[in-house]
Order: structure tokens, then C-alpha cells, then sequence
């Protein structure tokens, strides 16, 4: 196996390239200085460098996990960077080239420690998946629909709080929250003006109310059909939940955690139906255990089983063990989605909504030379982060 880790021009040959809308066999992939340089039919591309024969394994854009808690055995909430790095490198494994670790709710003094610690990973290059900022799932959720989130740590939106810690780093890039608390909407037209992601989670909120958060600048919906309300009733009435809310709205992007089981296969079917790829991305929403070979639960509230995590009294799900190409191969053999269409969801789509689409998200040229072999059970064969052979399958 060659280097690919000294900036020199190399190149990935006889691989079938994913992009938009098809799938191109008998590609070469040129990298230099961590960059794709070309693409091109094999014979177009001169033999006269480094060069790894892809054996028609499919050659597709890294996997940019939004929404992710931990994983290797380790949870962001540690605020280590042992935490961040090992969790970079177990996701890298499974195709995950750049991530967004996730704070589940927490005390503000975990959070300080994790902004700390995500301000100088950010620039560290050598922890398998990039570190892109965090996304920061807490403390403004419902404590109804609290889910795994502990709830002892939730409040509601407090104006001199998040303004502050928006002061303090930079690094925050995504903030979920519960539209229908006090001050929910006030805090999502700031923190959207401030250039982050605002996300409706958690939340019992009904059409009016989720077209208010739309309008305050909650774009888009974290874990889709999980901690939310969908078609009810109220007495002899029916009601509209959130699910049916978030339909309506054209413009509101949604994430699927699509391990087959937070979703089933037939609503993970309607969900790409009704809002399409454009408005769709994967997430993992992937705990400690995940990307382990053997994945045990190190929280006493927290058991794994049937390939989730649950609560141990097992009244709700909370969280996952899935990793990102688990996610692409649930949608292609449980919900029947094209490879190519499952693939945008997981690359693409997320690095247009994270504002990094210019230099992540797709096989171009000019783009970061993140990129991932695999075969046809979507088995990661080997993983490249800006160019640097991070893993291969031995």
C-alpha cells in the first residue's frame, strides 16, 4: 500500500467513481497536497506516479457526520482530547472523513472544557476524521420528549447564557433546541444571525408553532421522527404533530439517523419521497459504544440491544451504534434508495448545510482529497482525509 501522506501527486485508479446523479466505472483519481487534482477515464491518466489499483471498488465522497456523541468507547462530554481523537479515528473505520461532535446536555463547565479542547482539534490533522466544530444538542430541550438526554441539566433559553457563550468561541456551528420554550424563539433568530445551523429537537411543537421557529431561524430538524410529536388526538380531535409540521415546510432540511431502527426502512422511504435529497442528510447520532468491535454500554442508564441504544428500562431509544456506512446501507437495502442519491445525503447535502460544500462534500476537483473505497456491501475498504491514507482494510 502506498504512502499517500508526503503531499506528492498520486493517484487512485480502476475505481467505479459516485457522483451526482451516476456512477462512473474505470476512474482515476489524481491527489496532490491533500487536494484532488483530476478525475478521469483511467487511460486518460499517465501510470507515471504512486498508484493504487481500486480493483473496481466504488470511490465515493467521505461521509460528514453532523450529529455524533462519540464513539471507540469515548463520548465528547469527556472535554479530552484522547476523547476527540479516538472517536475521530474509530468513526474513520466506517467512512466518516469529517465529523461535528455532538454535546448531549451537560453543565455549561462541560461544555467550556469541550470548546477548549474542539478550538485546538479543529486544527490538528492527524485524528482520523476531521474535526469540523461542535454541535451543541442541549441544555434548551423539553424535558417531555427529553429522550436520553439527561434531565436534570435542561433549561430554557437564557439570553445573557447563550449570548455568552457564542462570545466565547467560535467553534459552535450547530445548536439544537425546543422552539416551543420560553425565549426559544429570541435565541434562534441570534444564534442563526451568528451563522450557526438552529436545529428543532426535542420538542412537542405543532404546525403554527414550527412555522414561527422557521421563521426565527430554525432551518432544520434534528434526528427526524425521533423526540417529536406526529399526528395525535386531542380528545375526539385530530392534531398535526411535528412530523407532519416539518413536512409542510418546503424549505426545512431534516437528518435521518438511518439505522433501520430509529426510522423504520418504509418512513425512511416517505421521508426521502417527500423531502428529497436536497433536504435530507444522514446522521449517526452514534454514542461511546459505537465503532467498537464488541460495543458495551459504559452509562448504567444505557443498555445495547437489537443494534440500539436504549434506556435501560427500555422506555425510549437514545442514541445509536450505528456508523455512516451502515447508514448508506440501510437506505439502499432496506429503502430501496439509490446508492448515488444515499451517497449525496451522507457527503454532499451535509457539507452544503455546514457552509464547508467549497472545499468537502463531493469527488471535484479542487476539493479536499477526503474519500472512501468500498466494495459492493458497502464495507469500507479504505478511508482518505485530505489526501492522507487514514485507514485500509487489511
Amino acid at each position: 500500500m502506498i504512502s499517500f501522506t508526503d503531499g506528492k501527486r498520486c493517484k487512485i485508479k480502476n475505481a467505479r467513481t459516485i457522483l451526482p446523479n451516476r456512477i462512473k466505472k474505470h476512474q482515476s483519481i489524481v491527489i496532490e497536497a491533500g487536494k484532488i487534482i483530476e478525475i478521469n477515464d483511467d487511460e486518460c491518466i499517465p501510470d507515471n506516479m504512486p498508484t493504487l489499483d481500486a480493483n473496481g471498488l466504488f470511490a465515493a465522497p467521505g461521509c460528514i457526520d453532523t450529529h455524533i456523541h462519540g464513539g471507540g468507547g469515548h463520548d465528547f462530554t469527556e472535554a479530552t482530547p484522547e476523547a476527540f481523537r479516538k472517536a475521530a479515528s474509530a468513526h474513520a473505520k466506517y467512512g466518516t472523513t469529517a465529523l461535528f461532535p455532538t454535546l448531549a446536555a451537560a453543565p455549561l463547565t462541560t461544555f467550556r472544557r469541550a470548546f477548549e479542547v474542539c478550538e485546538s482539534m479543529m486544527h490538528e490533522t492527524n485524528t482520523g476524521a476531521r474535526i469540523m466544530g461542535l454541535h451543541l444538542e442541549g441544555n434548551y430541550l423539553n424535558k417531555r420528549m427529553c429522550g436520553g438526554q439527561n434531565p436534570k441539566y435542561l433549561s430554557i433559553p437564557d439570553e445573557k447564557e447563550y449570548k455568552a457563550l457564542l462570545r466565547e468561541t467560535r467553534c459552535i456551528k450547530r445548536w439544537s433546541a425546543a422552539p416551543e420554550l420560553p425565549g426559544a424563539l429570541e435565541f434562534g433568530r441570534f444564534t442563526s444571525e451568528q451563522g450557526v445551523l438552529v436545529s428543532l429537537a426535542h420538542t412537542i411543537a405543532g404546525y403554527d408553532l414550527v412555522k414561527q421557529a422557521w421563521e426565527s431561524g430554525y432551518t432544520h430538524a434534528t434526528h427526524f421522527y425521533n423526540a417529536m410529536t406526529s399526528i395525535h388526538k386531542q380528545r375526539e380531535y385530530k392534531k398535526e404533530g411535528t412530523v407532519e409540521a416539518i413536512y409542510l415546510i418546503d424549505g426545512m432540511s431534516i437528518e435521518l439517523i438511518a439505522d433501520g431502527i430509529h426510522v423504520p426502512p418504509a418512513l425512511l422511504e416517505l421521508a426521502y419521497r417527500i423531502k428529497g435529497v436536497d433536504n435530507t442528510i444522514l446522521v449517526t447520532d452514534a454514542m461511546a459504544p459505537s465503532a467498537c468491535e464488541n460495543p458495551e454500554s459504559p452509562d448504567p442508564r444505557m443498555i445495547i440491544e437489537d443494534g440500539v441504544c436504549k434506556l435501560a428500562d427500555r422506555s425510549a431509544l437514545c442514541g445509536s451504534i450505528a456508523t455512516t456506512n451502515r447508514l448508506i446501507r440501510t437506505l439502499v437495502d432496506q429503502a430501496k434508495i439509490p446508492l448515488t442519491d444515499a451517497v449525496r445525503m451522507a457527503s454532499e447535502v451535509p457539507a452544503r448545510l455546514m457552509g464547508i460544500n467549497d472545499r468537502k462534500g463531493s469527488l471535484a476537483k479542487g476539493k479536499d482529497a477526503d474519500l472512501i473505497l468500498f466494495n459492493d456491501k458497502i464495507e469500507i475498504q479504505a478511508t482518505f482525509v485530505e489526501g492522507r491514507l487514514v485507514y485500509t482494510r487489511q
